[in-house]
């Protein structure tokens, strides 16, 4: 996969080095050539103080240096010294006889440096052609390279240093100023992770760079089709849902009414049943589909929110899930205290059916299921403890999933705990999911804000709105 990151710093570090390299050419140049030319002026010196000492005597040239002089001009602590002075027709007048031979600048009295090797050594020579009288005379003088390749090897080894040290700075600079521009990236990378997936508002790029937002402005014209698209398809939810309600209420009524003409023949009566379990059963998945539409938060408006006694909401329900239980044996207790919240009335009432429903589904017959409802400091309480199979803990977020059900072998359309998960999520409600005594059965709570002068308190939750401690 192709790395923006890397990508900029193949681009920017590459020539940066490159460059880098090209000043530390330019500075050994800079620092090597004056030290030879030293080096050779050096030797120069020594040439040009030779001359005052060659002296004509009677025809013939010789050089006037005492011994003691002689010694000072070979004296170095590192390098071996040369020298030699020769007549035009290469007799030697003074110093080493194995010197190379000469290569003079074509101007007199100007010194010519060049490399040479003598005695198996490779040496610097510098040469001088002058005149002494009539006599042309070839003065050389050379040394070894000790002392100049330690000082060049100084000079390399310095560069080397000052060039890792200056690689080293610059890749962190550079590596933390991508990192730094890539920031806004990231953060809007996070900030689209974090995002329920339901979640369909816009991005806020007020805040962000020039660069990025044309790709917010691409992602907020996505997210805004995508919105109209998920309110069509509610709205189309809703409109079925409820234009089904009526038919399949009246087929419901008409079946009532046959049924006690049918009871005189079995397997009519048997067909009847079937019938009207069916038609139950579509009329429940017809109000769960319209109560899903009903709760989806993007829906849902605040305003809808009044102060309302939960606990009343909870008593309204219980003749129909008393006859429900009764049906499997089960023991439906309630246990129910005056609270006070502020919410929705429709969309309370099709949370708490849904969660006492779906206790008696998953209840065992024989079973118990209570329904508590009290006050607290944070807020109210509404909790449903059963006697099912319990949930694992790898399936408590899964199933506030739609059409998600842990057994396949239960009634039911499996939105009933989407539905819930909704309904709170639209009442700042945080869902909390425990495993009742022994590990045995399953509590769901509801935790409400609390009031704050009649105002609802709207807590930030989770993608889900619960809570599942085990």
């Amino acid at each position: 996969m192709k790395s923006i990151r890397i990508t900029l710093l193949k681009w920017l570090i590459a020539p940066l080095l490159a460059i880098n390299l090209v000043g530390a050419g330019l500075t050994y140049g800079l620092a090597w050539i004056p030290a030879r030319t030293a080096f050779d002026q050096s030797l120069a010196d020594a040439l040009w103080a030779l001359i005052p000492q060659i002296k004509e005597f009677r025809g013939n040239l010789h050089l006037d240096l005492p011994s003691q002089a002689e010694d000072i001009l070979r004296v170095d602590h590192f390098d071996s010294v040369f020298f030699v002075v020769r007549t035009a027709d290469g007799k030697t007048i003074a110093g080493d006889k194995d010197f190379p031979a000469l290569v003079p600048e074509a101007e007199p009295n100007e010194p010519r440096p060049y490399d040479g090797v003598m005695r198996g050594e490779r040496i610097r020579i510098t040469t001088i052609r002058t005149n002494i009288g009539k006599e042309q005379v070839f003065i050389g003088a050379g040394e070894t390279l000790r002392k100049r390749e330690h000082v060049r090897n100084q000079i390399v080894l310095a560069l080397l240093l000052l060039e890792i040290f200056l690689t080293l700075v610059l890749i962190g600079i550079v590596w933390l100023a991508v990192t730094k521009g890539l920031l806004p990236l990231k953060k809007m990378q996070s900030d689209l992770s974090r995002r329920d997936y339901r979640d369909l508002s816009l991005i806020d790029n007020s805040a962000e760079p020039v660069e990025l937002r044309p790709v917010s402005s691409a992602i907020n014209g996505l997210l805004a089709k995508v919105q109209k698209s998920a309110e069509g398809q509610q709205n189309f939810l809703a409109d079925v849902a409820h234009q089904l309600r009526t038919p399949l209420a009246g087929i419901k009524l008409q079946l009532e009414w046959l049924q006690p003409k049918l009871d005189a023949e079995p397997e009519t009566a048997h067909s009847g049943r079937l019938m009207m379990s069916s038609t139950q059963r579509m009329i429940r998945q017809t109000n769960q589909l319209l109560a899903l539409a009903r709760a989806e938060p993007s829906r849902f408006e605040k305003r809808q929110l009044e102060k309302l006694e939960l606990s009343k909401l909870v008593e309204a329900s219980i003749q129909h899930f008393v006859d429900e239980s009764d049906k499997k044996n089960i023991d439906l207790g309630f246990d129910l205290h005056p609270t006070f919240i502020m919410g929705d009335a429709f969309l309370l009432g099709d949370l708490i059916d849904n969660l006492i429903d779906n206790a008696i589904r998953y209840s065992p017959p024989q079973g118990s299921v209570t329904v508590r409802c009290q006050p607290s400091e944070d807020g109210g309480i509404l909790s449903v403890e059963d006697a099912g199979p319990g949930i694992p803990l790898s399936e408590r977020e899964l199933i506030f999933d739609r059409f998600y059900r842990l057994n396949n072998s239960a009634t039911g359309s499996g939105l009933g705990l989407a539905i819930v998960r909704d309904i709170a999520k639209d009442h700042g409600a945080r869902i909390a999911l425990h495993s009742g005594p022994l590990d045995k059965g399953t509590i769901f709570s509801i935790h409400f804000p609390p009031l704050l002068n009649g105002v609802v308190s709207l807590g930030t939750i989770n993608s889900t709105g619960a809570d599942t401690q085990p």
